[in-house]
Order: C-alpha cells, then structure tokens, then sequence
C-alpha cells in the first residue's frame, strides 16, 4: 500500500506543492488575525459549582479582582511636599483613561456626627488644594485617629503606605490594559524618582497584564531561537544548505498552520498555546531528519551501475515514503495524542491546547510527506558529503558498544536499571501538588518581589470573598445585632490568621459610624450594640447619607457595595497572602468550620469564593485533569502499537522503555523538590508522546528487518536494527533535547521545568531504547 501511496505523491508532486501552498495562504490569512488572551486562564468548566458561585458574585457586587496596587515606603509622607505631589499624583491617576477609581491617603473620609440634621457628614480629611506643613501636622493626626484605614492604606508599623486603583474589568480583559497599567507605572516612577522613593506596584491587574507580555514575548524569542538551533543542527549533520532550507521549510509551515488553527477555532493565545509554536518546530525536525536519513541511506545502497541517476533517486525516493511512511505516521499519531488527550478535559485552557497542538502535530506528518518528496526529486543527487554523516567513526564505535551492551550484559543491565527504579520510586513518595498564582515567576522579578512586600506591608492582595446569604430579602434588618456580631467574629477569626488581612464588610463601616456618633473617639470603633444601632439608624437613613444634591456620600457608596439591593447578603471582602494551592484549602476549610459555628445554616448560607479560590479549583482541576490525560495516553498509545504490530510480546517491549524514563524523571522531580503543578505534570503527557516516537522507529525498523531477513536470528536483527537506526535517533534526539532545552531560559518555572524535565526524560528514554530495548528483545523474542 505504502509503495502505491509513494508512486501516487511522486506522480502527483505539483497538484500537491499547489494544494499545500494554497492551504498555508488560507491559514496564512487565519493566523494574521490571531490575539493574545488577556483573561485568565479559563481552568474550570462553566457547570462547575465554584465558577457558577464566582460569576453570581460578579454579577451581584462586580469584580474583585481589578484593584491594582501601588505601595511606598517613607517617613516624609506628610511633609508638605511630599504629600501634595502624593494628593497630585493620586489625581493623575484618576485621570488615566479606564481608571474608575483612586483609594488613596489624601482622598480618605472621616465621618462627622451633625447633630442638628441628625445625620453623618462624610467629610474629606484631607481638603482637596495645596497643603501647608501646618495643616498636614493637624490633619494627619486626625488620619492616624481613624482605625478603619489601618492596614487599608498604611501600615503604621513600618510607614508603608498603599493606593488602590481599580480599572474597568472591560479594558483589563483587552489589549487596552497595557497602555494604562504603563501609564500608570510612568506617572508614578516619576513621582518615585522626584522624591528618591522606590515604587512597588501589585494586583491581579499587573500580573495579568505582564505575564500577557512576558508570553507574547517569549513565544517571539522561543519560535526564533528553536528554529536557529535546528538550522545549525541541520548543517551539521547534512551538510547541505537545501535540506537545511528544506526542513525549515516544513516547520515554518506547520507553525503557519499553528497559528492559523488557533484563529480559526476562535481561540487566543495563553500561556499554553503559546508554547505550540516552538513545539512544532522542535517536533517537527525529527519527521525532516528520518525522512533525509532514510533517503541517503536508500540511494547510498542502490547500484548506481544499474540505475540512472534520475532512476535512482526515484527508486530511493519511493524506498523513502514506504519504509518511513508508516513509521512516521504512528509517531505523530503518537505524539499527537500525548497531546490531543488534553481535550478531553472539561479545562477550556487545556482543551484549546490539546485540540490545537493534536491537530497540527498530525499536519506535520501530511506536510511532512507532500513536501519533502516533491522538493527532493527537484533537488540535485545527494553528494558524498550530504551522506557522510552515514560513516561517522565516533557514532558507529558508540553504536558497536552499545551492540555489545545489549547482547552480553543484559543482566547487568537490569540489576542498574532496577537499582534506579527504586531510587526513583523513593523520590516520587516525595512528591508534592502545590502551586501558586505567581509561582511561575522567578524569585528576583519584580513581580515576584513586589508581591512580596505588599504580603509583609499588607497581608497580601489576593482576593477571596465571603457572602453571608440570610435566604430572605431584608434578612440583614432582621435581627441585624446578631447577624452583624457573627460576622464581626469571623471577620476577628480570619484577622487572626496570619496570611490574612483584616476583612472589610458592613461591620467595619458600623464600627467607623460608631466611632463618628462618639464625636470621633477612636475607642468607640466598636460593632455597634442594639442601643447603639437605634440611635445610629436615623443617622444612617437613606434621607441621611445624601447630600445637598440628593446623591449619596463617598462613605455610604462604600458601605452599599458590601450589602445587595434587597439586604439580603452581605459581603466579606479579605485581601490575602498568595499562599499556594496547599495552604489554602487548609485555611478555607478552618475558616469555613468556624462559619458553621457561627451562623446557623437552617437561617444562613455562606459562600466562599473569589480569584482566590476559582485560581485553587482551576488549579486542582488541571492537575487531576493532566493525570487522567496521562492515563488516557498511555492507553491509547497502547492500542497504537498493539495494532501496529500485533503481537504482546512486542507490546510489553515497546512500553517498558518508555514506564522507566518516566518513572526516573518522577523521582528526580521528587529528591529535587520540583512540586507537581500545572506546568510540571504537563511534563510526562509530552514526553511520553515524544519519547514513543524512538521506540516506534526501532521497533518498525525491526519488524521491516524481519520481514527482509526471516532467516537471521533475533540477535541479528537486533544489531542490523541498532546500526540502521541508531544514527537517526541519535541525532533526532538531539535535536528534541536541544530544541526542549531552549525552554530552560524561560522566564517562567512552569516552561523552565517543561524544557529540563522534559529533556532529562527524553535522555533517558534515547538511552533506554537503545540499551534497554534490545536487550528486551532479545530476552523476550527468542525466534
């Protein structure tokens, strides 16, 4: 079949280069059109109870996570200077477009008990005009006087002060939020600069809007760098410009076709998708390597007495698509579904990774075998250099020892290889699943460091939201002491934990009228008694809380958004450490068993839920979502090669050498700490897909051998297979490794372990299919 199939695309090579060039145009014009995602990854499926929760919570009080954050650190705050260029720089923020609001020092509210009009005037603590040092010494006390911005907006311990910006959640989901978090971020360094301050700045709205840049940027340099490392791999090994040009050719075309899927399926580019690119490049080289190899290895092997040259290559041509046809399409079909089995998650992110990267990775095969022909019979006959690589003296001693490994120390070879088994199954008990929202970043970027500070300054700013739900409307006026008093005490209980900031809900506006309606004494700021609530009710009214406008005053603005329309939740909004996937269940569920003690849940409903929250069930999700994956590949990839060579035996030796470089690669990760994330369970699906492609070559080639020479022994076959196919993998494992190892100068742990980790395991399972394998086979099949 695979002769016919190799006549059909030698007689038919102009329709094909045309049908192949028309289809890279149309996915050309698809993937000009392609865009950067500036969402969150979208890790939970729609009909999960925790997403569904969040998006009510949206719906109801808006977002929680577009506040972005700007810290200082100074004892000169209220020199009169200083402070007015802070009030100015506060106002200029404001009026950056997109910006919806500033909460900062110098906009701060007090509250001011009119008891003629038996309300409470919300009153600037800060005029809105220039300064003089005088009135900022009287003013800032009264600041200081005022519990309810204590860990708010300063940190009276080390003089750190904060401002909050929130942005509209419409431009914070579009490629408009880089202009204004820059705008932003250039407004204030010139403040910093002016006065000699450092600036930190933090927020899920910067660390959406660079991680959005760092990937864009990365996927740029990556896509680049892997094709120059292939090109000079390719010189190297061929020594010919035309089959370096040639397998360039292919890869830029299935990048084409990468980017064009993704625009055309109605995706964006994340964090994931981004990575397809340079993937395609560094998987697509193998195809280019073992067809080249195959076809030298052909033509060298025809009698050029016999045959014309132009005969020749024909003969070596068609000897090149049937021999390696087969083989090179169960190895994309391999590594696709190491991939593809992605989709079938209920994870959007990594359904759309799965889809895209299972599907290109096929295309590279229909690519691989349309264009490669066609360019090659136009192509001059190979010369003696192009096939010198076929004799190199250093790869054909390795190839001989490696001959005799296999064939006098099987038993050597499975006492080492059971050694570290053990080794590696100790490391893996090591193993732990943890992951955090900015884990990905390393250590020393300002990022990473700026959160940081606001953790020690502030407690942190991750969100995580709590909604007390009474189950009536008005159930915040019914009984409203005891309602309001055991939401203070869970509000006290999450202040006592020390990744967690003091909550704000509308116990802390009580308390800060409390305080007013004692004319100010910041002893007063207290949840409010029953005695208390009666006189403050009519200070509180609706008539009350507006001004001579009849609009409602900053501070009863403030208080509406922790209540819904109808009284009936009420908002517990925390700002939190970024502790990690492992901490924070352990937090939630204490925090969760001290609301059941509280409030009655035949009366009450709380909810939690937030970015915090959504990030560890996505996360959770994914990592269970990555493990199922590996368990669905490696079954599928089973039945691959079961139907491919249909025999058991050959099974069990097809899978064993690719179970141990896994296993190694686990332990590794354990005895060095590398955690089980997202990112690095990514690792083992990919390399299986990959790794798979050794084996199948070795095992194809074998059975070809086999069928050649059914008279040879199987130690024969095994050292014919080793000699015809080791050179290939070789250098076909080179380029997988080199072309991972490019991902190790990632910015991000994720990619960085992705390119190591997976590397390690492609070393490994290069090592265990030349070594292991054979000696397999030669145990196992003894005809």
């Amino acid at each position: 079949m695979w002769e016919k199939i190799a006549r059909f695309i030698l007689r038919s090579r102009w329709m094909l280069l045309i049908l192949l060039l028309a289809l890279t145009g149309f996915m050309g014009y698809h993937a000009s059109k392609v865009q950067m995602s500036y969402e969150f990854a979208r890790a939970i499926p729609t009909d999960n109870p925790k997403y569904q929760a969040y998006q009510a919570f949206r719906s109801q009080f808006g977002e929680d996570g577009n506040l972005m954050a700007l810290g200082i650190t100074t004892d000169k705050l209220f020199q009169a200077d200083v402070f007015n260029d802070y009030a100015a720089l506060a106002k200029q923020i404001k009026g950056v477009n997109a910006v919806e609001d500033v909460l900062s020092v110098p906009a701060a509210t007090n509250l001011v008990k009119d008891t003629a009009n038996e309300k409470l005037n919300a009153v600037p603590v800060f005029p809105n005009r220039s300064l003089t040092q005088v009135e900022l010494d009287s003013m800032s006390k009264i600041f200081y006087s005022l519990p309810f911005y204590q860990g708010l907006l300063f940190d009276p311990a080390s003089h750190t002060y904060m401002m909050g910006i929130r942005i509209n959640k419409d431009v914070l989901n579009s490629k408009g939020r880089n202009k204004v978090v820059a705008e932003i971020v250039a407004i204030a360094d010139a403040f910093g600069k002016k006065h000699n301050l450092e600036m930190h700045y933090s927020g899920l709205p910067l660390i959406r809007t660079n991680l959005a840049t760092k990937v864009a940027s990365e996927m740029q340099w990556f896509l680049l760098g892997s094709l120059i490392l292939s090109a000079i791999i390719l010189l190297i090994f061929f020594r010919s410009l035309s089959a370096t040009l040639m397998s360039l050719a292919v890869v830029i075309i299935g990048v084409i076709w990468c980017m064009g899927t993704i625009e055309w399926f109605g995706y964006k580019i994340t964090l994931l998708t981004g990575v397809i690119p340079p993937l395609i490049v560094v998987i697509g080289i193998p195809n280019c390597i073992y067809f080249l190899n195959k076809y030298h290895t052909a033509y060298n092997d025809i009698n050029g007495d016999i045959f014309t040259n132009e005969s020749r290559k024909r003969v070596a041509l068609t000897a090149m698509i049937s021999r390696m046809g087969i083989v090179t399409l169960f190895c994309n079909i391999a590594a696709a579904i190491g991939f593809a089995v992605f989709g079938l998650t209920k994870s959007a992110v990594l359904k759309e990774f799965g889809i895209v990267a299972g599907i290109n990775i096929m295309a590279l095969f229909f690519i691989s075998i349309m264009f490669i022909p066609a360019v090659l019979s136009f192509l001059p006959d190979p010369k003696k250099r192009h096939t010198k690589y076929l004799e190199n003296k250093w790869l054909l001693a390795i190839l001989d020892n490696l001959e005799r490994w296999s064939s006098n120390h099987k038993k050597l070879i499975y006492s080492v290889t059971a050694i570290v088994l053990l080794v590696s199954v100790a490391g893996m008990f090591r193993l732990n699943s943890v992951g955090y929202v900015v884990d990905d970043l390393p250590k020393t970027d300002k990022i990473y460091k700026d959160l940081k500070y606001f953790e020690e300054h502030f407690k942190g700013v991750m969100p995580l939201e709590i909604v007390v739900d009474t189950k009536q409307k008005q159930g915040l006026r019914r009984n409203p002491v005891q309602t309001f008093a055991r939401i203070d005490s869970l509000s006290q209980f999450i202040a006592a934990q020390s990744e967690m900031a003091r909550p704000l809900s509308i116990v802390e506006g009580l308390k800060f009228a409390r305080q007013a309606y004692y004319n100010g004494d910041s002893s007063a700021y207290k949840a409010p008694s029953e005695a208390d609530l009666l006189f403050l009710s009519q200070y509180l009214s609706a008539k009350a809380s507006t001004d001579s406008n009849g609009k409602q005053n900053n501070f009863n603005r403030v208080i509406a958004s922790f209540m819904d329309s109808n009284r009936r939740m009420a908002r517990i909004s925390v700002s939190m450490k970024d502790v990690g996937s492992k901490r924070l269940p352990e937090l939630i569920n204490t925090i969760e068993d001290r609301s059941r003690q509280l409030f009655d849940t035949a009366r009450y409903h709380v909810e939690f839920t937030g970015t915090s929250v959504t990030f560890l069930e996505g996360s959770a999700f994914i990592i269970n979502g990555l493990k199922e994956s590996i368990l669905w590949a490696f079954l599928l990839i089973a039945l691959c090669m079961l139907y491919l060579f249909r025999s058991f035996k050959i099974l069990i030796c097809s899978l064993i050498p690719n179970i141990i470089p896994l296993i190694i690669t686990a332990g590794v990760m354990g005895w060095a700490g590398v955690a089980i994330k997202p990112s690095t369970v990514l690792v083992f699906s990919v390399a299986l897909g990959i790794a798979i492609d050794i084996t199948i070559r070795f095992l194809v080639n074998y059975k070809q051998e086999m069928s050649i020479n059914n008279k040879k022994t199987s130690q024969e076959l095994v050292i014919d297979t080793i000699h015809k196919t080791g050179i290939s993998i070789i250098y076909t494992s080179l380029v997988l490794i080199a072309g991972f190892v490019i991902f190790c100068f990632s910015g991000f742990g994720g990619t960085q372990a992705l390119g190591w980790l997976t590397s390690l395991t492609l070393i490994l399972a290069t090592l265990t299919n030349l070594i292991f394998l054979p000696a397999l086979l030669l145990t196992l099949i003894k005809k």
